[in-house]
Parts: C-alpha cells; structure tokens; sequence
C-alpha cells in the first residue's frame, strides 16, 4: 500500500491545534514557521491515520488533520510499527525517528482540553531533519527501517577446537531476544566463536562496528589467565571507555561471590557500537544480561545524538 503525507499541518504556538497547509520548506529544525521547529530531537512530529481512526471509535466526532498537534498526518502504515532510529524519506527531505510518544501536557493540550484525553503521548511519533527540502500535501513516503543488529561473540580456545559446545554465547542471544520482545527495534542477531586470540578478536571487533553493529556482547576471557586477552582486544578498538557499568554489576554480585571480582569485564563504545566483554560462565552472563538490559535504550540514545 502506498504511504503518503496526507496533511501537512503547522501551528505558530504550542498547546494549540496545528492547520494543514499545502506545501511546507523543511529546513535543519524542522518545519518553517512551525512553532516546535528548534534545535532539539523533537522537530517534526508524525501521527498514522490508523491511530486517529481508533480515537476517533471511542470519540463522538471526527478528528481532522492536525488536531492532535501532528506535523505529518500520515496515510497508508501504522506507525506503531516504526522504531526509533527508522527513516522515512519524502521528495528529497529525510527524517529519523527519535522518539515513541511523549508526556501529556495535560490542559496546555487543545485537544486534551477539549475531549479529555489525546493519542499523540502513546502512538505518535517524533522525529529530526537528516536531509532538507520541500514537502507537498499527499506526498508519497518511503518507509526505511532500520534493522538493530546484536552481534554475540564467544571467545574459547576450548570451544572453537570443539573440545566442549558453546552454551554462554547462545544464552546471551536467547536472552537478547526476550529483552527485545516488549520493544519496537527490528532486532536482528549474529553469532560468532573465536579463540583466545587478540589479533582475531581484534578483527572481529573491528569489522563488527564498520558493519554498524549496534550492540557487540562477547563472552569469555576477561579473567586473569595468560590467554585472557579479550580486554585488551576491546581496548584497542574502543573510543571510549565506560568503567562505571561494570564495576557496579561487579561490586553487586561480589558481595555475595568475592570471586566475581577478578573478573575484567568491560564496557566500551567504539563509533555508534556499544561493546560489552563478559565473563564466561553461564551464570556470570545471566547476571551481567540482567543488569544490562535495562540501560540499553538509553545508551542508544545517547551514542546517536538524540536528546543531548
């Protein structure tokens, strides 16, 4: 089905309805002339048909293009498919999803004023400019989902000769994927097992974050063993450093285990990849995956630019 900018609406303050408009400039903030242009992650805001027609169910009346403060009424996709970090492109101008809904502003909200409540905190979406241009009223868009690439990698001698199978490395994935299952990326894993070797894990790093990978867990070899280099290899790819994740889930779990404190977990970004080196055990991957799971949308956001 064909995806088009059914409205193009605009508003000169907030908390008012935005009107629609036949064609619009879209510069490095937004639409021109619009009241939320601005240097920020929230320039253009998008609402799909589908979750207008839904309000408009439980609603005495029909809601025009607009009314809920929408930028871009959109025609032909549900939005609730889109995931932060998506693209849609229009004529020659490109915007990437920063943000799912938002807070209510409450009274400040003409449509929530008048009815009482508003879709816009749930389902609409948010946006930046990436390419400027002019948008037409009934322009077609281009969908561009992004996929969210999680790579897992297992770092044995023992495992790679196939003295013995890799179970921490699977886990990791398996654990990925119910954490992702509540959230709108369009998740995709990959697998690898190395030796203990810094040279390869080095390799692998490397071209994990030319590929774009979005998150790089590798299991095994952080210890203090002579053939425990993986800190070393994340070290010589990363940007930056970020000591303080692993110490707290070090200084959390050796309170009960001392042991869990040889451990040279570490946690590193490198361009847009978030690169985190876990110890081997099973046990020791469920610990850090628990922790880590959590933090994960934030640091996206932060390592793309978004709302900083």
């Amino acid at each position: 089905m064909k995806i088009t900018a059914e409205s193009i609406n605009i508003s000169e303050e907030k908390g008012t309805a935005k009107h629609p408009v036949p064609h619009i400039g879209v510069y490095d903030h937004g639409f021109r002339g619009d009241a939320h242009a601005g240097d920020w992650h929230r320039q253009i805001s998008l609402l799909g048909n589908p979750s207008i027609r839904r309000f408009e169910e439980r609603m005495t009346r029909k809601i025009g293009p607009g009314e809920f403060g929408e930028n871009i009424t959109v025609d032909g996709i549900d939005l609730n498919d889109v995931a932060v970090l998506d693209r849609f492109r229009i004529g020659d101008v490109e915007l990437e999803i920063t943000q799912i809904g938002k807070s209510c502003h409450g009274d400040d909200c003409a449509i929530y004023r008048e009815v009482g409540k508003c879709v816009m905190p749930k389902e609409g979406l948010f946006a930046r400019v990436i390419k400027q241009g002019t948008i037409q009223q009934g322009a077609e868009m281009e969908y561009l989902p992004r996929p969210f690439t999680v790579r897992v990698i297992t770092i044995s001698d023992r495992a790679y000769a196939g003295v013995y199978e890799d179970i921490s490395g699977p886990r990791i994935t398996e654990l990925v994927k119910a954490g992702f299952s509540t959230k709108r990326y369009h998740l995709k894993t990959i697998y690898q097992l190395l030796p203990d070797d810094q040279a390869a894990i080095e390799a692998a790093l490397r071209s994990a974050v030319e590929a774009g990978d979005d998150l790089i867990f590798t299991t095994g070899g952080t210890g203090i063993g002579p053939r425990d280099v993986t800190p070393e290899a994340v070290m010589a790819v990363a940007d930056k450093i970020l000591p303080g994740v692993m110490d707290h889930i070090r200084l959390k779990y050796g309170a009960e285990k001392p042991n869990a404190l040889f451990s040279r977990s570490l946690c590193a970004i490198s361009g847009h990849s978030s690169i985190f080196a876990l110890p081997g055990s099973v046990r020791a991957v469920e610990e850090y995956m628990r922790e880590l799971l959590g933090m994960i949308d934030h640091m996206v956001i932060m390592i793309h630019g978004i709302g900083h």
